[in-house]
């Protein structure tokens, strides 16, 4: 049985995907395979910038913990002091919510309502919906992996500062690594644009085929594009926090890297180790009841993702290994992305595929186009 789902998992091949491997030093190879834009006859390269879905929240992370080094934000203080409006669980309307409940998809937020708001949305009045929110557990107590933790996160950034999220992160990441990448377009420039991973899906494109358009976010209820309408913390989903931001598998390399250095890359010390710390301890743990897994999830810190938990139900190891691995994956329009490092070895890898067929894995609850490009086999 096994060797006939790995033969249809080989028949099946994504219209593009980019592979990594690098170590505390540098770039250690680079694979990249397939077309980029189909339309365009343009082939896949290893720099061009992809929208890498929910990695985005991880390096959301990045930015919120040099800003808690910065004094500007406290991982345990009520986020509602900065929002400036009262963000809680109707069911529970004494328990704070802070963003390390946040960024551990602990709030009892859910998605239960629609993330993706429009830009002259109001973010508050959208959250005052019952249907936001899980009913049946307090803040703290149960994990759900909710996307629109990420919204709230980027309006809490933006009220501590004065700054659009897009632009903050560029600040406080993108910049000072050298990296040619953005959140929602906004942010990069033209030439960036023009190298856009177009996402497909059953052969047809999805997502970025018009990388080049006039608005780069999501348009206002009556379809125009101003962003000079944006206001500090009024809609933090504007830029796409949880899942927008493009940038190459070699620009998750030296995410990856920043990691693996304890904070420094390539002489920049973005973070510092006490932080990494942070960012690398498990918060919640599947124990069966705590929290929605499926065996894809089963230990989760400040947007961080831990593999190969050796817990009845987890099948989180798409390596199939059993090493102690910790990153993030994504998973949107087709696409499946994976940033994964080893601290014990100093190794780790990147990879991007668009238009996944929808075998799944065979040693995990991973695709087998993830458990491939994991491993590299």
């Amino acid at each position: 049985m096994l060797a006939l789902l790995a033969a249809a998992a080989l028949a099946a091949q994504p219209v593009a995907s980019a592979r990594v491997t690098f170590d505390r030093r540098g770039i250690v190879s680079v694979a990249a395979n397939g077309m980029a834009d189909v339309a365009a006859r343009r082939a896949m390269r290893a720099d061009d910038p992809v929208r890498v879905a929910s990695i985005s929240k991880l390096v959301t992370a990045i930015g919120v913990m040099r800003l808690v080094e910065a004094h500007r934000l406290d991982l345990d203080a009520d986020v509602s002091d900065l929002l400036g409006w009262r963000l809680r669980n109707p069911a529970f309307p004494d328990v704070p919510i802070t963003l390390r409940l946040l960024l551990s998809h602990r709030s009892s937020l859910t998605d239960g309502v629609d993330y993706v708001l429009p830009l002259d949305a109001d973010m508050r009045a959208v959250l005052a919906d019952p249907a936001a929110w899980d009913r049946e557990h307090p803040p703290g107590t149960y994990f759900r992996y909710t996307n629109f933790n990420f919204p709230v996160v980027a309006a809490v950034m933006e009220r501590a500062t004065g700054e659009r999220f897009d632009r903050l992160m560029a600040r406080l990441v993108l910049r000072p690594l050298k990296l040619d990448a953005c959140f929602n377009w906004a942010a990069c420039d033209p030439a960036t644009r023009a190298r856009a991973v177009v996402l497909y899906r059953d052969g047809k494109p999805v997502k970025d085929a018009d990388a080049a358009s006039a608005c780069p976010v999501t348009t206002a209820r009556d379809g125009t594009c101003d962003l000079g309408t944006w206001r500090a913390g009024v809609n933090g989903a504007v830029f796409a926090p949880q899942g927008g931001l493009r940038i190459s598998v070699l620009g998750l390399a030296k995410i990856g890297r920043l990691l693996l250095g304890r904070g420094t890359v390539d002489g920049v010390r973005l973070l510092t180790p006490r932080s990494v710390a942070l960012l690398e301890t498990p918060l919640w743990r599947f124990d069966g009841s705590n929290g929605e897994s499926d065996g894809f999830t089963c230990r989760y810190g400040l947007a961080v993702t831990f593999l190969a938990t050796a817990a009845p139900g987890c099948r989180d190891d798409p390596f199939g290994d059993a090493r102690q691995r910790l990153g993030h994956v994504g998973d949107a329009y087709g696409l499946k992305s994976g940033l994964w490092i080893d601290p014990a070895t100093g190794t780790g890898v990147a990879y991007v595929a668009t238009d996944v067929p929808a075998e799944p894995g065979i040693r995990s609850a991973y695709s087998a186009i993830e458990e491939r490009l994991a491993a590299g086999r």
